[in-house]
């Protein structure tokens, strides 16, 4: 992965809880290398602490900038964030079809993702500094997100177009046709002795259950237990005490 050469740049940013978040946020991701911006001097530092919970090495470790030219001087490519519409902010791109792209820049050389200060974001002469725009879909009912949110959504993007998730594996083989068979038999005898089936309506009730037991991947160990149940619902119907 090349995720140590991204810096995460937040301009102007205005409040310690939101960086706190955002360090949170790319360690959560895999990042590690956090830039601000001219904060502003309302930042209340502690608060950003407590928000950073277990990321304040992120936190410790920032640098800062005076301005963004200077923050992103030796990046090959800077993405800025933007949920603001106008001419210079047309050809922007989600993260999810920019990430693969940047993240090969990533590979030989720093690259930097910007994000704006949180009550006006990006202006227009830092967004000209960028050599491609980001945009976020949201619903238009609702479309700014928080700034550790937007910082979140990008990190993901990034870690997952970088191969840093692996889904788990089923340990257990997927069952074979006759062994799922050999189970549908054995719910079927199990459902007739119970009474669950009306007799004239037994065929129909078993293609709804089967077209219930089709709607996902059996493993060898699911039919197993399956198995296991039917077996056990005859061994107590059998072992029930007549009424009296």
């Amino acid at each position: 992965m090349s995720l140590e050469n991204i810096r995460v740049v937040l301009v102007r940013p205005m409040y310690g809880g939101n960086i706190g978040s955002v360090c949170r946020a790319m360690k959560n991701m895999g990042l590690s290398k956090l830039v601000l911006v001219a904060p502003q001097a309302s930042v209340d530092w502690a608060e950003a602490r407590m928000m950073a919970v277990n990321a304040r090495d992120i936190l410790d470790a920032r640098v800062e900038a005076s301005d963004l030219a200077s923050a992103v001087a030796d990046c090959v490519q800077v993405a800025g964030t933007t949920g603001r519409e106008g001419v210079y902010r047309l050809h922007s791109e989600t993260p999810r079809s920019w990430a693969p792209t940047f993240l090969a820049s990533a590979h030989s050389a720093p690259v930097a993702v910007i994000f704006g200060a949180e009550d006006s974001g990006l202006s227009n002469e830092e967004v000209a500094l960028c050599t491609q725009i980001l945009r976020i879909p949201s619903s238009p009912d609702y479309p700014s997100l928080n700034l550790s949110q937007a910082v979140l959504v990008c990190c993901y993007e990034l870690f997952l177009a970088g191969g840093g998730y692996e889904p788990p594996v089923e340990k257990h083989p997927e069952a074979s046709h006759a062994h799922r068979e050999r189970m549908l038999a054995m719910w079927e005898s199990m459902l007739h002795d119970v009474g669950f089936f009306e007799p004239e309506k037994a065929d129909h009730m078993m293609m709804a259950v089967r077209r219930i037991f089709s709607r996902g991947r059996l493993s060898e160990a699911d039919v197993q237990i399956l198995m296991g149940v039917a077996r056990q619902v005859g061994w107590a119907t059998t072992k029930r005490e007549p009424d009296t």
